[in-house]
């Protein structure tokens, strides 16, 4: 029988997207000063947005409405993340490994997203009758 998921921690997407920030996070401090406020920066903040999106989502479950919308929201940022990945890899601030990497990574969290989107009713919270 599978885990019971209590928090937005218990949800192996959240914890795939945390991994992935946190990997972001550590491969971008070697990125040029001059791009601390523009590109490190954005990356940086799409990446943690898709975690904390996650967790809102979470607390969301109530109304499949803004469930789903916040699941947009993280579909969005995800897709957002792998496009800096994009112009990381081709200003060469990261190795075009590590980018194909993480942008494998993000494609399973949308995946999952997707899936999350398509099916509320697996998540969202029922009134009991």
């Amino acid at each position: 029988m599978p885990k019971k998921m209590e928090t937005h921690r218990d949800s192996e997407v959240y914890n795939k997207a945390f991994d992935a920030a946190m990997t972001v996070f550590e491969l971008s401090k070697s990125f040029p000063r001059e791009e601390t406020y523009l590109l490190t920066d954005q990356l940086r903040r799409s990446s943690r947005s898709v975690c904390a999106n996650l967790a809102e989502a979470w607390r969301k479950r109530r109304y499949e409405a803004a469930f789903i919308s916040k699941l947009s929201d993280c579909e969005a940022e995800a897709a957002e993340t792998q496009v800096w990945l994009e112009f990381a890899v081709k200003c060469k601030y990261l190795k075009r490994e590590d980018g194909l990497t993480l942008h494998a990574a993000y494609d399973q969290i949308l995946r999952t997203l997707v899936g999350m989107i398509n099916h509320p009713e697996t998540w969202v919270l029922r009134k009991k009758t």
